[in-house]
């Protein structure tokens, strides 16, 4: 038997993205953004309210998209709940630890092995000054501590999901079947 719960945000994972920027001094930012996904072959897509990240997008036509990982969600967690505009030792205190990004105007983050370097494309919408983000993607930058044979492994990267149904973050990575492979006896 189903049961409908209503009209919901629940989307299932909802990965952790952690997304930095560089304010107008060069000083670094992060924030949690749950909402985002591929958007196109090398774009991606973050819905935003306003925040100073979202300044920060404007003025820069940058960010990078971190993943969080079981290791970093104390970091994580935090950076979504507090802005810069109210405590400016934000990075800091969180404990990650920023480096300048080879391709874009944006700020790498040391413990987060998993980086998603882009481009602003688009940032519109009637979310106050927020809106829905697009970017384009011009580099992926990955911790070697996370690859086998030049390949990330989950086992090692463990990214975490927002679970919106119970509040929690839970580890992504158990593997169950081989994707275009498992599906094709039932041809």
């Amino acid at each position: 038997m189903r049961k409908d719960l209503g009209a919901k945000t629940l989307m299932f994972p909802m990965m952790v993205l952690i997304l930095g920027t560089y304010d107008e001094k060069g000083e670094p930012d992060a924030m949690n953004a749950a909402w985002g996904s591929i958007y196109d072959y090398n774009q991606v897509t973050v819905s935003l309210a306003s925040h100073v990240t979202t300044d920060n997008i404007r003025k820069n036509k940058a960010f990078t998209i971190s993943f969080g990982t079981r290791k970093t969600v104390k970091a994580c967690d935090y950076v979504g709940l507090v802005s810069k505009a109210k405590e400016a030792k934000k990075i800091e205190k969180s404990g990650l630890h920023p480096v300048k990004s080879k391709h874009v105007n944006a700020p790498l983050f040391e413990e987060l092995p998993v980086a998603l370097e882009c481009k602003l494309i688009s940032l519109e919408g009637n979310m106050g000054e927020g809106g829905t983000l697009i970017g384009e993607i011009v580099n992926v930058s990955v911790d070697e501590s996370v690859l086998t044979n030049g390949k990330i492994d989950m086992k090692k990267f463990e990214p975490i999901a927002f679970d919106p149904a119970n509040n929690k973050y839970n580890v992504i990575g158990e593997e169950i079947a081989d994707a275009f492979k498992v599906g094709l006896s039932l041809k």
